[in-house]
């Protein structure tokens, strides 16, 4: 009986240590993620922090209560180079094609960022270059780039591209929601141009001329290898990701524009809302939006009304949004490195864009964490961690102006 008692002690014991092994390796990994994070350029190319604040303005150079983004919870996080996306609503364009308002808008939150870093220079610093985004994160500071949501700003005007670039944006989508004077949308049916304007393929010229990186989230697939036989140097896709995990879906990348992708030396960085992480919670958004819009249409209402908004809301507490997890989203910066290489994925995260769609685990910038994490858990060595969080786009960004300095020259 004794030596019974003994053995189930030891067992216990055994198990016990396991645990604690289990526990303090869990712990270490998360110290080393949390490490890495603070040690290395972290950078993010699209958080709609600018709209947020012309939508209603709070202080992000303090804790705010909402939102995806704010000052200690960036820093706590490690991200040093957050683009701000400078974002205007297709809809702005009108159908003569006059975008006059989408460039009014674009400078007023071009101002909003400027503003940001001014308040608090201690904590921002406005960055035009890889060379500042350096220099910001050797002096502690976050670095505030600007990327162009909508080329529409543009306004038909190629002289646009310079005068934009030196108010501080370093990369534009060349549409959004709907096709416009540059490129057809992969959102639209009304397809205008077969992929790019005319105006449009000059545009990729003088972006690559100027300096400028070529953003291809949210153009049509035509638009897409239009830009990939048309442009000098790597472009990026700025918030996409596979289209493997949404079938169907032209918003996100097929394994073909991938490929394509990786050949001209860009880099997709990865969406983080779920619909593009995951088809369930892609079809979850397709069924309500279906039935939103015909609720809206037998009613009478309109698609921006209040009306919407609560049909929405209450569609959510009826059928419980499908989240994607941290897997998922691990998974989809996995099939880009199974399928071309780690050298051409990157973080895109679209916070405080995609609504309240994020992943388990992955809900503010205080989380980058924990995908460093995720990608410790699968082996993946430390020099492949840093230039999925930012070395890679550094590349891209270096690359697009040693072209245009040659150009100049």
């Amino acid at each position: 009986m004794r030596t019974k008692i003994l053995l189930q002690l030891t067992a216990v014991g055994c198990l016990s240590l396991a645990v604690a092994a289990a526990w303090a390796e869990e712990t270490s990994m998360k110290d080393q993620a949390r490490k890495i994070a603070q040690q290395y350029m972290l950078a993010d190319t699209h958080i709609d922090v600018p709209y947020r604040l012309e939508d209603g303005w709070v202080d992000v150079t303090k804790a705010t209560e909402g939102g995806d983004f704010d000052y200690p919870r960036a820093k706590k996080g490690g991200l040093n180079l957050p683009f701000m996306s400078i974002y205007t609503p297709a809809e702005m364009e009108k159908e003569d094609g006059d975008a006059s308002e989408s460039y009014e808008l674009a400078n007023r939150l071009i101002d909003s960022v400027e503003a940001m870093a001014a308040r608090a220079p201690e904590k921002f610093m406005l960055v035009y270059s890889v060379a500042d985004a350096e220099k910001a994160a050797k002096s502690g500071r976050i670095g505030l780039a600007m990327g162009m949501e909508n080329g529409s700003p543009i306004n038909h005007d190629l002289a646009n591209v310079q005068f934009f670039a030196d108010r501080g944006i370093r990369y534009i989508t060349l549409a959004h929601g709907l096709s416009n004077h540059i490129s057809d949308s992969s959102y639209d049916e009304n397809r205008n141009w077969g992929g790019l304007s005319p105006f449009g393929k000059e545009l990729v010229a003088e972006m690559n001329r100027v300096g400028v990186m070529i953003d291809i989230s949210h153009v049509s697939d035509d638009a897409f290898f239009q830009v990939m036989e048309l442009s000098k140097v790597p472009v990026i896709a700025s918030h996409s990701s596979p289209r493997h995990f949404t079938p169907g879906w032209e918003r996100n990348m097929s394994d073909e524009m991938i490929k394509a992708l990786a050949k001209n030396g860009g880099v997709i960085q990865i969406n983080f809302g779920s619909s593009f992480l995951t088809k369930e919670a892609k079809d979850w958004y397709d069924a309500m939006d279906e039935k939103r819009s015909a609720y809206l249409e037998a009613n009478g209402f309109g698609e921006h009304g209040a009306e919407a908004s609560q049909f929405s809301e209450d569609y959510r507490l009826e059928q419980p949004f499908p989240y994607a997890t941290m897997d998922d989203l691990v998974t989809s910066f996995e099939h880009v490195i199974n399928l071309v290489g780690a050298e051409y994925v990157g973080i895109g995260s679209d916070f405080d864009g995609v609504g309240d769609s994020l992943p388990e685990g992955m809900k503010d910038v205080s989380y980058y964490p924990a995908l460093i994490e995720e990608l410790l858990k699968r082996e993946y060595p430390v020099d492949t961690i840093r230039a999925i969080m930012g070395g890679n786009l550094l590349r891209v960004w270096s690359e697009v102006e040693a072209h245009a300095q040659k150009e100049k020259s």
